[in-house]
């Protein structure tokens, strides 16, 4: 098990009171696994991930992840616009003081395996959204995380370079046989990726229910192109209450 939710609530604190976010959230991702959270806006979904990151603490219940490392892609790419885009992916070795030679000749690897070998040395504004999301990801896998925190990450493109981006990710993220927990609010793309969907409830977020998601054989096209991917779709769509 990589990362259990043990009647995890949260409340934050400000001048004008209090909020709880989140209140007895119980679910796992299990090795390997690609879980996605989906839930009405406001809900609590980004305090989850930085709940589960270690950012925030629980004000109660627990959280177990071990020493578990975690790589985060964010709604934007934030790559840097002055730095290339091989720069750009040695950027968490940089910050986590492994710039060795031994990771960065990693890193470029693994560019270079996922297509990006000749824009390794151009800037973020001659690609595409698309491409500079791949960089993101790219740069996100080269520490070496364990579990990938993804939020939103999708949510700034449009909808046909979404669709081939989200499967582009997901494609990498087996294949570099990752965990991955993504925050969503897109019903379509939380079926179309996942092992597995966890629904929430409005705020304070608790799970409503899971779904385990294995027809399609987990490859994204094919599981939009399923008959039960409308089913499934009518069944998180009533249990958001939309």
């Amino acid at each position: 098990m990589m990362l259990e939710f043990k009647d995890v609530s949260y409340t934050y604190h400000t001048k004008t009171g209090e909020t709880t976010a989140v209140s007895a959230l119980n679910f796992t991702i299990e090795e390997g696994q690609f879980v996605s959270v989906i839930g009405p806006s406001g809900c609590g979904k980004t305090t989850i991930l930085s709940l589960a990151a270690g950012l925030l603490k629980p004000s109660s219940g627990e959280i177990a992840r071990g020493k578990t490392e975690f790589g985060y892609m964010l709604q934007r790419d934030a790559l840097f616009s002055w730095r290339t885009v091989e720069q750009n992916i040695f950027l968490p070795l940089e910050v986590k003081k492994r710039n060795t030679s031994e990771m960065r000749a990693k890193a470029v690897s693994l560019a270079e395996k996922y297509g990006l070998k000749d824009f390794l040395k151009k800037t973020p504004s001659q690609l595409s959204g698309g491409m500079r999301q791949r960089v993101a990801l790219i740069r996100t896998l080269a520490a070496e995380p364990e579990i990938l925190l993804l939020d939103e990450p999708f949510s700034a493109l449009d909808y046909q370079t979404r669709l081939e981006v989200c499967d582009d990710v997901q494609g990498i993220i087996k294949s570099e046989k990752k965990t991955a927990l993504l925050v969503t609010h897109d019903i379509s793309e939380a079926i179309a990726l996942s092992d597995k969907v966890v629904v929430l409830s409005a705020r304070p977020a608790t799970v409503v229910a899971e779904h385990s998601i294995d027809f399609g054989g987990n490859v994204p096209k094919s599981r939009r192109e399923c008959g039960e991917f409308a089913a499934t779709f009518e069944v998180l769509r009533k249990e958001l209450g939309i």
